[in-house]
């Protein structure tokens, strides 16, 4: 680099008129006034009030708290809360609202994607109408964080057969004991979804711990490379007594476990599809600014392969997920159709990140263009909700006609 050449601005990845210039085939334009309204109003809060601050909070792997009252007010979750009389979202509509949250910042899609899709979304699918009515509305104005805990320190992918928290009835109390780890939004969660094997039948059965619960303990993970934002913890649960009205009813063995994991892996795809986005964007922008042998690197045979590749992963993958959004609103997709998805698109996700940070050469590691953060928060979307392997092997089995692959 010339120490005399001028090196653009750096800007996040909104551009234009706030339009999504990724968005090559105008496939927001299948959503109706009414949403495209909802996801403008994501959209604007975002650029004012996230992207500012969120190369900060990640340099310093803090949680900016004073964001969550305006989530609140976007009124993404108003549906929930049993006495609304509004519907919930078509599933098109919260693909896009993921997309346009991990497009500026995927630490704060996953922080959104955790409490309403994992537990909101437990509660919503696996609660009695007491317990809805009980957790959901402070939930749904995010007075109420809620977390989800399934994973643990040494079992991941083998989850459905190996889970080892265990649970104990005792009268109207249940004892639970075991460790989770890399629980998203634990260390200041109100409500943690736990999932636990009863010892006596061996059914995996759902719980909400709640906050200060005796024998509960959060510890924050610390030097991560990856989403730094979100405030991962290790639990352990420790002779923690939980009482039965806080069982959750309709959560009795890993299949509704599971029909959480279904809709939600959607939603990290969606997430991956808005990476791809900004990182595009973010490169697009840099591309035209940036200025080497006299005129802007844009001009150049190399950086525009580079774009266009980049740009046919984004398109290419949010083509994917308009479709699955639309079989799941007909109610009509399957597992294997979200597999797919989750896999395809990370993978997508990861090449658009490091050909937007080749673009950038060696300004694309400092912080300040971002393309550097985009880069290491792609690995935890790339891995969580599912490895890509998993993912294959649920695909795999699905068109073999059920010829399984999975170690037993």
């Amino acid at each position: 680099m010339s120490g005399t050449t001028a090196l653009p601005t750096p800007s996040g990845p909104y551009l234009g008129e706030g339009l999504l210039p990724a968005d090559f085939y105008a496939y927001e334009d299948l959503l109706s006034d009414s949403e495209r309204e909802r996801a403008e109003s994501v959209r604007a809060f975002l650029r004012t009030q996230v992207a500012p601050i969120v190369d900060d909070c990640w340099a310093r792997a803090e949680f900016p708290f004073q964001l969550v009252e305006s989530f609140g007010k976007l009124g993404l979750m108003d549906w929930a809360d049993p006495d609304s009389q509004e519907s919930g979202p078509s599933n098109l509509l919260a693909g896009f609202i993921a997309l346009e949250m991990a497009h500026v910042d995927a630490s704060m899609a996953t922080f959104a994607g955790v409490h309403m899709g994992l537990a909101m979304g437990t509660i919503l699918t696996c609660g009695s109408d007491e317990q809805k009515r009980r957790w959901l509305p402070a939930m749904s104005r995010f007075e109420k964080i809620g977390a989800f805990g399934l994973t643990e320190p040494h079992g991941g992918s083998d989850v459905a057969g190996g889970l080892l928290t265990t649970a104990r009835r005792d009268g109207d109390v249940w004892i639970l004991d075991g460790a989770k780890r890399w629980i998203g939004n634990a260390t200041f969660a109100d409500l943690v979804v736990i999932w636990a094997r009863d010892v006596e039948t061996q059914h995996v059965l759902g719980f909400v711990v709640e906050k200060d619960t005796p024998g509960f303990t959060a510890t924050k993970i610390e030097n991560k490379m990856a989403l730094r934002i979100v405030q991962n913890a290790d639990i352990v649960l420790a002779g923690c007594r939980v009482p039965e009205a806080n069982r959750l009813q309709n959560a009795n063995s890993f299949k509704d476990t599971a029909k959480i994991l279904r809709q939600t892996r959607s939603g990290v795809a969606w997430q991956a599809v808005g990476m791809m986005f900004g990182a595009y964007e973010i490169a697009l922008q840099y591309a035209k600014e940036r200025e080497q042998f006299g005129r802007p690197i844009g001009g150049f045979q190399l950086v525009q392969d580079l774009l266009v590749k980049m740009l046919g992963n984004a398109t290419a993958s949010c083509g994917m997920m308009v479709r699955l959004a639309q079989l799941q609103d007909a109610g009509v997709y399957r597992d294997e159709q979200s597999a797919l998805a989750k896999a395809y698109c990370t993978v997508r996700m990861r090449e658009n990140v490091g050909w937007a940070r080749e673009l950038l050469a060696g300004n694309g590691i400092i912080l300040d263009y971002k393309i550097g953060r985009f880069v290491a928060d792609a690995e935890a979307i790339y891995s969580y909700e599912g490895t890509r392997e998993i993912q294959t092997l649920i695909v795999g089995r699905a068109v073999t006609g059920g010829l399984s692959a999975f170690v037993r």
